[in-house]
């Protein structure tokens, strides 16, 4: 299972970091960050492969949010800085059997239950 944590309410320029822990560990798993707003898909964030090796993010994250993990707590983070109003959204953490970098929902098999992310203008 996947326990989510770190949201709150910010404003606009502020930070977070969000934690992922993941009981049945992150050992050979990609790990991936999504989010969800109201009325809208959920959609790809951020990704790093196992080890760690590589990230990718979505185009309107690049250079504000950095993905991280550390294997020893089977812990997965999302840095979110220079936050922005249209960044709030559910954050949802998930875990892929594959090992390099997945943007796709379908490559998830282990999702946490979400941490709210609400930036004020």
């Amino acid at each position: 299972q996947l326990q989510a944590s770190g949201g709150g309410l910010v404003q606009a320029g502020g930070s977070l970091r969000l934690s992922c822990v993941a009981s049945g560990g992150t050992s050979s798993r990609t790990m991936g960050w999504f989010r969800q707003a109201p009325g809208k898909d959920r959609e790809f964030v951020a990704t790093i492969s196992w080890p760690g090796t590589k990230t990718q993010y979505t185009r309107s994250v690049k250079g504000r949010f950095t993905i991280s993990r550390d294997n020893t707590k089977d812990t997965v983070y999302l840095q979110l800085n220079g936050l922005k109003p249209e960044d709030t959204a559910v954050y949802y953490c998930a875990a892929s059997s594959r090992q390099t970098t997945q943007i796709l929902r379908t490559e998830y098999s282990d999702w946490g239950q979400g941490t709210q992310v609400t930036v004020s203008s």
